[in-house]
Formats: structure tokens, sequence, C-alpha cells
């Protein structure tokens, strides 16, 4: 019997999805082939319909710490699936991981669960508008907040921080009410506030913004952002959707020593299953229905399949320290690729925090803003990513888009794939 191979499954996909994908970065836009179409996933493996086996560094774009099917998580979710899939009503499963939650972090003081990051960031944003009677949120360029409309903006042109939508149905009325500013610029920032903070509800930012590249802020630039928000009577939202328990713990307000308004989660607290959050100070999530005026709802928030499987994550997570675990493991994977580009005379660097890592171009210095990124990184990656596929290692198929190691990943795993992408590099 004939197998089925990707390229012939991307065409039925073209017929009934737009592009042939549910999501943008699924895509393999630009790199000239079909996307590899998947069949099974387990440990730091994926399986591809032609039973080829890929070591992922995608993990589904952040939220498998643990990786593919972790044998706990696994087992959680299989009781719960005998148990319950939805309840539509209160239960104890949501209750459990809010209690661990608002525990470990005492910045969480109450959160809500929703099904989403980009839903949980829509909902930060109207609480802070309530909250502070302004309309106006400060969003950074190359921070991604989801696929809300009035934050899928870019930087326009005329008056400081002036924005324009970056996507076909969104009315400029609705852009209107942001304002966008670089990144790791204090003049700029100082600049917006001056001119707009008293309209200013929120300054919303990724305190470690890896949606388009791994750009790695100075513990300066955000404490300014911090103070500003305070000096104006602004909320700062933390977007901690991928750093959150990513990064540590308690996340980049570890890192940082800055205590944020509000906070949104999403990816690794749902363990692999769809689930998102949002909260912070007590007084701002009392202000959400039914304690306050600010609706919020959805019908499967709280799912109990993603509740058992986020705790699970979590507590094994704390149980095996598998935040220092992960970040050694991603120093000396990264330091391997390092010594390999340069021993080879390729023209690559790696960019690493904690689980995170990301190969570009070289740079004299950090890349803090997306104007640093350098301007062939598409052709570059473009080249790499193609044979390291070719040679069994799958990257997120996107040229700005970070890569994650999981627990799963142990350090001969990670040894044998750095070889690979070492081979793939020219």
């Amino acid at each position: 019997m004939q197998k089925i191979t990707s390229e012939e499954l991307f065409q039925r996909a073209l017929k009934v999805a737009p592009g042939g994908v549910h999501s943008p970065v699924r895509s393999f836009k630009g790199l000239d082939r079909a996307p590899v179409f998947f069949k099974k996933a387990e440990g730091a493996f994926l399986t591809s319909v032609e039973d080829k086996k890929y070591i992922d560094f995608c993990q589904s774009f952040g939220p498998l710490i643990l990786g593919h099917l972790d044998p706990e998580v696994k087992e959680e979710v299989h009781r719960m699936v005998d148990t319950a899939w939805t309840f539509g009503a209160t239960e104890i499963y949501s209750l459990e991981l809010a209690e661990w939650i608002t525990s470990t972090l005492p910045f969480m003081e109450k959160l809500r669960f929703v099904s989403s990051g980009t839903e949980a960031v829509m909902s930060a944003l109207r609480v802070a508008r309530a909250a502070t009677g302004r309309t106006k949120i400060l969003k950074f360029e190359g921070c991604y907040h989801g696929h809300v409309d009035n934050l899928l903006v870019k930087a326009g042109s005329g008056l400081a921080g002036t924005a324009a939508s970056s996507s076909a149905g969104i009315p400029a009325e609705v852009a209107a009410h942001t304002v966008v500013t670089p990144l790791d610029d204090e003049a700029r920032l100082e600049e917006v506030f001056q001119v707009q903070g008293k309209d200013i509800a929120a300054v919303i930012i990724e305190p470690l913004p890896a949606n388009y590249g791994l750009l790695v802020q100075r513990p300066e630039f955000l404490k300014r952002v911090a103070e500003l928000c305070e000096k104006n009577g602004s909320l700062l939202i933390f977007d901690e959707v991928i750093s959150g328990f990513r990064v540590g713990l308690q996340g980049m307000v570890e890192k940082t020593g800055i205590r944020p308004d509000l906070v949104t989660y999403g990816k690794i607290i749902g363990g692999g299953f769809p689930v998102g959050c949002y909260g912070g100070k007590a007084e701002l999530m009392n202000m959400v229905a039914p304690s306050g005026d600010v609706y919020q709802a959805g019908t499967l928030s709280a799912n109990p399949i993603g509740m058992r499987a986020g705790l699970t994550t979590l507590k094994k997570m704390q149980r095996l320290d598998g935040w220092n675990v992960l970040e050694k493991r991603t120093q000396k994977f990264a330091e391997t690729l390092r010594a390999g580009f340069a021993k080879k005379g390729v023209p690559l660097e790696v960019s690493a925090v904690a689980s995170l890592f990301w190969i570009h171009g070289p740079t004299k210095s950090p890349i803090r803003s997306i104007d640093q990124i350098p301007g062939n990184q598409g052709a570059t990656f473009k080249g790499l990513f193609l044979k390291a596929l070719d040679k069994g290692v799958y990257l997120a198929p996107n040229a700005y888009e970070v890569g994650f190691v999981s627990m799963a990943h142990t350090d001969e795993l990670l040894e044998q794939a750095a070889h690979t992408i070492i081979e793939s590099a020219e």
C-alpha cells in the first residue's frame, strides 16, 4: 500500500484551509516546499507521515517544557478524560491549579483562566482601561501579544507613538487607540509619555521578547518602563505567555525584580492543552465579572484536562529543579553551536536565555530591537532550516521564531542535534 506524503496532504489542506494551515506559523511560507505533516510526537521527537523522525525544537512553540507525551502528564490526562471533559460549572481542578499559582507567585493575588494567550491579553487590556478610565495602550515594536485587533499594529509616521494596523480588517480608529514605540530606547519612551502619558491606560510588554527573535532587554530599560508607568498612572502588564514558567518558576517578574500590575500566561500552564490566564493585583481582578463590571466569559475556560496537565507539568518541573537543568543544557548546546559555527567559519551567532535559543547572523552588540536584526536573516535561515530538516532536525519554520529545549532533550541528544545543525550551516 502506497503511503501518502506531506506534499499530497498539503495540496488537500490548501483546498479547505487558508494557506493550508490553521495558524500562519505552521506554514513553510518562503521556504519553497510543503510543510511536513506529522502523525506522532513523543519526548523530543516528531514523526512525519513518511515515518521520518525529527528532533523537535519547536515543541508546539513552547508549551511542552517536559517534551511530548510526558508519562506523568499523560497519566493525569487519561485519568481526567475518564472523569470529565468539561463541566460548564464550578469544579475542583481549576481551583487546585489557581491555588498552586497564587501560592507560588506572590504577585498573582487573583487570576482568571481562559483558553489562550490572546484571550488573556485581550481581557487584561479591558481591565486596565476600566481601572484607569483611559483608552490608549502602549506597546513595543517587536513584541507580539496575540491577534488582538488593537495590538496587531506597527509604528506609523508623524507624532511620537502613532500606530498603523499591521493586518487587514483592522479599522484605523481601532489602531489609533494603540501607541507604539521601539524597544531599548528610553528617550523615545519618555517622549511618548510626555505627549500622551495622560491617555495611556497601560503599557504591555514581553519582558523577554521572544516572538520576533530573542530580544533580551536591559534591566535598566525595563525598570524605566515601570517607573514611567507609576509616574503617569498607567498600569504595567507583563506578557509572559512565552517566558512564564519557561525562564524560571516565577518567570521574568523574579528575574527583573519588577512587580507588574497584571500578568498574562499561556503555553506551559496548560501542559500542551489550550489554556491561558491573566491575573495580578486583587483590586484589579475584583473588577472582573461577576465581582465587578468588566465582562469576560468563556464556555471552555479552565478546561479540566488542561488544568490537570498544567498542574502536573509545573509540579514536576519544580520537583526536578527543571529550570536550572534546562538552563545548563541550553547554554551548553548554544556554546557547542557557537564553537562549531566559528570553527567552520560560518557567520552565525546564537542568543540563548534559560531554555530558549535563537540562531541569527553576526552582530557587533546584543540584539535588543528589531532594527538591529541582520538584514539577511531570512535568507540565512532558509538554507540552514532546509538542510537541518533534511538531516532530521526540526526548527520552528520561521527565521524570527525561537527554539525551545525541553526536559526530553538529553545532553546526548542536544550534542547530536548541535552537530547536525553545524553540518547544515554554510
